[in-house]
């Protein structure tokens, strides 16, 4: 009278679903270096921490007898596990089964994902890997016509980005639908080599534009994530991937109705590094390593940084302050003199949409001689990024504190915080600022007075020195012009003291935003 014979054949389907698409095409997988769907979920979850949801959907064909002759089972996986012990909602396409594509899937699988993650404030990981959850048109074959496209879900994947953190990876060739998932989330990796991203596959490219193109050459890591800025990371390996998914999540809440976790630190709240002291040369024209000084003033190894070949100009990236997430925004000197250009507008303009969406404060280091300039930089309509960018800035409404470390000029430079609220700053006396730099200005300024001198050369030198006269900060700081010019090694102890108000005052102001995450 048991109802043990129905629990064996829920048993033995579960046992079927686990051979994904059937040993010859996982081994192709493996031998292609990809990780099947379920060894992924192995590796990035805690051991014994995923709870599968809809285990039993599939295709299955039955007999006369009314026993199963064959079964395929769904081609998306998802349910519920752990990350360092929070919960996280996962779905994960199954490639080897019908190529990832929608007609495999059985069932709104992709869309309880997103329900479940919205519901039940909890992080979604999509592990995407074909056109993950995209069209084939075999489905017209099966259907016996055509459809109008639609986005499945798509209205929730709105409400998640203003919800939740989403992370897309892109794990393998991955095509319309499912590299929109990839982009449509707030961290997103793939994997050097082994992923491929584009709009659609080199078949259908082929017929566009009657030309051969390999995947590699389509859509790999090198476009993608070291150039068109569609993906934020590359990783070495699917592993390096999970870890790098791990990571980015430890800085961030479940949700916008928590605070981001705070973490212990053995880091002392007032190490002031000597090295601070003489890292900004007193040669202008010489450069330095702004991540070096990052380091010098976070918590030790907690930078974790996005996006580092996109906008190279601008670093971004989240740390801790004595164990408390930290958005931080910096100019590297070393690209395009720290000038931010088009990407890196864009580039800022979303990581400060991130932190403000999840009530992570921001530490802004600014060396900014500007928006880039020339001919390019009008092109690609530097100006319309840059105020896209500054907007931005003036929305958020997270606690922000800027430390002046060099430049500071023109338009770029005055969004270097929020002057209609407290524009907290510090400065570094290496620091200096105006409308334009000196020497740009003199050239603009005085232009007719160069060119009548006997000597253009000298005069435009003599009109520059004089003016250097007045670059110094403690002439601005008599005028209150700044309200502190601090020693550099003080930086870190000043920042961990705002840190921590900072975290107080954003745990009452908890929840959603006036305007949702823009990916």
């Amino acid at each position: 009278m048991s109802w043990k014979p129905e629990l064996d054949e829920i048993a033995r389907r579960a046992e079927r679903a686990k051979e994904m698409g059937g040993s010859e095409r996982v081994e192709r997988a493996h031998a292609a270096g990809r990780l099947d769907v379920r060894q992924r979920i192995d590796r990035l979850l805690d051991g014994d921490s995923f709870h599968e949801t809809g285990a039993l959907a599939g295709r299955a064909v039955y007999g006369d007898d009314g026993e199963i002759e064959s079964y395929t089972p769904s081609n998306f996986i998802c349910g519920r596990g752990k990350i360092a012990g929070r919960e996280v909602i996962i779905g994960c396409d199954d490639f080897t089964v019908r190529g990832g594509a929608s007609d495999g899937a059985v069932g709104n699988k992709m869309g309880w994902t997103e329900q479940a993650a919205l519901d039940l404030r909890r992080p979604l990981v999509r592990l995407v890997d074909g056109t993950g959850g995209g069209g084939s048109v075999k489905t017209n074959s099966s259907i016996r016509r055509s459809y109008v496209p639609y986005n499945p879900n798509f209205d929730d994947t709105v409400e998640l980005l203003s919800t939740v953190p989403v992370v897309g990876a892109a794990l393998g060739p991955v095509a319309g639908l499912g590299a929109a998932r990839v982009a449509a989330s707030h961290f997103s990796v793939m994997v050097k080599d082994t992923s491929q991203l584009f709009v659609a596959g080199p078949p259908v490219v082929r017929r566009a534009f009657g030309r051969e193109v390999e995947k590699q050459e389509l859509g790999g890591s090198h476009i993608h994530a070291r150039g068109s800025g569609a993906v934020d990371n590359e990783a070495k390996s699917e592993d390096d991937a999970f870890e790098q998914i791990a990571r980015f999540l430890s800085y961030l809440p479940d949700s916008i109705y928590e605070s981001p976790p705070r973490v212990a630190s053995d880091d002392d709240p007032e190490r002031a590094d000597e090295a601070l002291l003489s890292l900004i040369p007193r040669e202008r024209r010489k450069t330095y390593a702004m991540r070096k000084l990052l380091a010098a003033v976070v918590d030790r190894d907690s930078f974790f940084e996005i996006s580092r070949y996109f906008g190279r100009s601008v670093i971004i990236g989240l740390a801790r302050l004595d164990g408390i997430s930290v958005g931080i925004i910096a100019n590297d000197p070393r690209q395009l003199a720290g000038s931010p250009d088009a990407d890196a507008c864009d580039k800022m303009a979303r990581f400060v949409d991130l932190c403000d969406t999840f009530h992570v404060p921001v530490v802004n280091f600014v060396d900014n001689p500007g928006f880039q300039v020339g001919i390019e930089a009008e092109h690609r309509g530097t100006i319309r990024h840059g105020v896209r960018a500054l907007f931005s800035i003036y929305q958020a409404e997270i606690p922000w504190v800027s430390i002046l470390v060099r430049r500071c000029f023109g338009v770029a430079g005055a969004g270097h915080g929020k002057h209609h609220r407290l524009n907290l700053r510090y400065a570094w006396p290496s620091a200096e600022w105006g409308s334009l730099p000196i020497e740009g200005g003199v050239e603009a300024a005085y232009k007719r007075v160069i060119a009548a001198a006997d000597d253009p050369d000298a005069k435009r030198r003599e009109l520059e020195d004089k003016l250097s006269t007045m670059r110094s900060p403690i002439l601005t700081a008599e005028a209150f012009g700044v309200e502190e010019i601090i020693d550099p090694r003080a930086t870190r102890r000043l920042l961990v003291d705002w840190a921590r108000r900072a975290y107080e005052i954003e745990a009452v102001h908890l929840g959603k935003r006036t305007r949702g995450m823009r990916p």
